[in-house]
This record gives C-alpha cells, sequence and structure tokens, in this order.
C-alpha cells in the first residue's frame, strides 16, 4: 500500500475540512462566533446567532467540504499518484474520514471545531447515499418531534453507523469509519447532552441575545 500517498491525501482533505465557515461567517459580521450562544462554530449557532441566511450558507459550505474531499480529493489523488483504479472507495474513505476531523479539530482554531454533522452529510452522500438518506430521515423526524437540533444530530449520529451496516455491499472498513465518525459525533454533543439533562438546552428557533441585537 501506498502509504506516502494516503498520508498526502489524508493532510489535503484534513485542511479542506478544517476551513472554519462558521467562524469565518461570524467574523465577516464582527463577531467571534465561539463568544455567543452554545459557542459552537457550526450551523446551528450561526443560524442562531447571525440569521438563517447566514446559518444556511455555512451549512452548505460545510456540507461541500466532506463531499469535495470524497470526490474531487480522492479522484485528484488516484490520477496524480498512480493509484490502482480499484482503491477509489479507499481513497473515498480516508479522504473523508480525514475532512470531518479538519472539521471537528481545526488547525486554524486550535483544534476545536464543529460536531461534524454537516460534513459528514457530504461524504456520505458520497460513499453511502442510501445509508445517508435513512440517517437524514431520523434527524428529520426527532427534529419535528422534539425542536432540538443536539436530539435529532445524535438519533442520525447512532442511525447511519447501523444503516452502513445493515445495507448491501457489506464494506469491514466503511462500517469501522462511520461508527468511529459516529460515536465523535455524539462525544462532540457532550454539551448538550449535558444541557439536555440540565433543562438548559434552546430548541431551535430560539434567538440568542446576540442574534437580537445585530438586527
Amino acid at each position: 500500500m501506498p502509504v506516502l500517498s494516503y498520508a498526502v491525501l489524508a493532510v489535503a482533505a484534513y485542511l479542506l475540512g478544517s476551513i472554519p465557515t462558521g467562524y469565518l461567517a461570524g467574523r465577516a459580521k464582527g463577531i467571534d462566533i465561539r463568544t455567543v450562544g452554545s459557542g459552537n462554530v457550526g450551523a446551528t449557532n450561526v443560524s442562531r446567532a447571525l440569521g438563517k441566511t447566514a446559518g444556511a450558507l455555512v451549512l452548505v459550505v460545510d456540507v461541500l467540504k466532506g463531499y469535495a474531499a470524497c470526490i474531487w480529493l480522492s479522484d485528484t489523488a488516484l490520477g496524480l499518484m498512480k493509484l490502482p483504479a480499484n482503491d477509489a472507495e479507499l481513497c473515498r474513505i480516508v479522504a473523508g474520514t480525514a475532512a470531518v476531523l479538519g472539521h471537528d479539530f481545526t488547525c486554524w482554531l486550535k483544534f476545536k471545531g464543529g460536531k461534524g454533522i454537516a460534513t459528514s452529510a457530504g461524504v456520505f452522500f458520497a460513499l453511502a447515499p442510501l445509508a445517508l438518506g435513512i440517517a437524514l430521515g431520523v434527524w428529520i423526524v426527532v427534529f419535528a418531534l422534539s425542536r432540538y437540533v443536539s436530539v435529532a444530530s445524535i438519533a442520525a449520529a447512532v442511525a447511519l453507523p447501523a444503516a452502513v451496516w445493515m445495507l448491501p455491499p457489506y464494506n469491514l472498513l466503511l462500517g469501522i469509519a462511520t461508527t468511529v465518525l459516529g460515536l465523535l459525533a455524539i462525544a462532540k454533543h457532550k454539551g448538550n447532552i449535558e444541557r439536555l439533562l440540565n433543562g438548559t438546552e434552546r430548541r431551535f428557533g430560539k434567538k440568542t441575545a446576540t442574534s437580537e441585537a445585530t438586527k
């Protein structure tokens, strides 16, 4: 296995995933998104603090980061590094995993980032679209019932690996990678879980004081 080639691919995908979209959106409006709301740089906190348009933009870009890592970067690696064509799926798994890690632990923000839900969606749109569709369905149902983005995201983080393991074609490496990323997503929601248990977690649609002040 050309280890160096995969290492270069992983680093490139990590750097793509590490682009701190939410932080940059906040800075564009003179706000450090890490100091408002939940302090998270993801689309949900951006939406609360800066408005739905900014939140939607961050969501789309974060999804595209994961998708581009899997499709564009991996295909580029196959061509430039002369990797075997049958390594395409392995390249995509490596690139997708690295992109999510880049988003979650961005080097530009002292290795503190988002929760990886949107970037993971982009990755699995490329790797396992049917499993992603099931997880998205779970997200929508749970969100509609609870109005908590965090609860819906945790439920989707459980549903996605389960769907990958159950749906054909069977791929051991993809199943392991999806399980690890799902557990990481749940771990990144530790603060949300604590607030849910304390009854202080905000339902979607409740604005922060900053969002009111910036209108």
